[in-house]
């Protein structure tokens, strides 16, 4: 039995000795080799702001591996185009047993001038799909060997995904009155995707001059055509109380008077890319009331 016990043991370093001597080498998500492999599940995209985009990446970590492992921690480097836009490091330890595979979530933020500046050139270019990325290290703790670190990345082609763009084109207030005030918030929504979009659930606020003035809420499904702009209003009904105090700055200071309207809503794109449908989007529209010439 304890010479049966060795030969195992030995099959077993022998085995985790030639993974991790492949390992070393990169190569792409399923190349036929014996190590563990990567794949993207979804992005959900969790805020839209002025300078940066929130998204959460699911991994498919698979381990065909005849031992499990442990990594303590992951960096990893999101590419579009094989442009370096998103680096990151995951703190949280990761494990995966023999002939196993988890799901991590990884956070992931975008900034919106490193996407621009690829999307810009992509135009440019007149090209409508392009490569998808994700570059790993993982650093393993790996029975026998100790502490390792071994790469692993994977590129996938798709469309190009362009975000939707949402411009305040006006705010409208209406008649200003001591009982109550209609204010109207008008609204672009840009789509350069070759493909259409649905919004829902879809919450917004709006604040003048730091004061919350008015919300609202559009259950009802709103479509967003591909490759184009598709204007919306969303209305609502305040009392007075809350745009009384503002009433100076808003008829004779607009220049000065700063507003922020945030949106929030679910996005649908049953007919588009997968790893954006159902994704949760929140945006960030800043600007003065001078900005709406009328």
């Amino acid at each position: 039995m304890i010479a049966l016990g060795i030969i195992l043991l030995l099959v077993v370093a022998i085995a985790t000795y030639v993974w991790y001597t492949e390992a070393k080498q990169e190569a792409g998500a399923y190349d036929g080799t014996l190590k563990p492999r990567l794949e993207m599940s979804t992005v959900d995209i969790t805020n839209i702001d002025d300078d940066q985009v929130d998204m959460m990446m699911k991994l498919l970590v698979d381990n065909p591996l005849p031992i499990g492992f442990k990594a303590s921690k992951l960096r990893y480097t999101v590419y579009i185009a094989r442009t370096p836009v998103v680096e990151e490091i995951y703190e949280k330890p990761i494990e995966v047993k023999s002939g196993d595979s988890t799901l991590i979530t990884l956070p992931a933020k975008l900034l919106i001038s490193k996407m621009n500046t690829v999307l810009k050139t992509l135009e440019q270019q007149g090209v409508d799909s392009t490569t998808y990325g994700v570059r790993a290290v993982f650093d393993l703790d790996v029975p026998i060997l100790g502490e390792r670190t071994f790469t692993q990345s994977f590129e996938t082609k798709r469309p190009t995904i362009y975000l939707p763009k949402i411009k305040v084109d006006d705010i409208d207030f209406g008649k200003l009155g001591l009982k109550r005030t209609d204010v109207a918030a008008k609204v672009n929504i840009q789509n350069k995707n070759a493909f259409s979009l649905t919004m829902t659930d879809t919450r917004y606020t709006v604040f003048i001059d730091g004061k919350e003035i008015a919300d609202g809420y559009q259950p009802d499904p709103i479509q967003i055509k591909k490759q184009a702009t598709t204007p919306v209003v969303f209305p609502v009904t305040m009392k007075p109380g809350q745009t009384l105090g503002l009433l100076p700055k808003m008829l004779f200071d607009k220049k000065d008077t700063p507003f922020v309207v945030t949106f929030h809503c679910k996005v649908i794109s049953k007919d588009g890319d997968p790893s954006i449908n159902e994704s949760k989007m929140n945006a960030t529209i800043r600007g003065t009331l001078a900005d709406f010439v009328k």
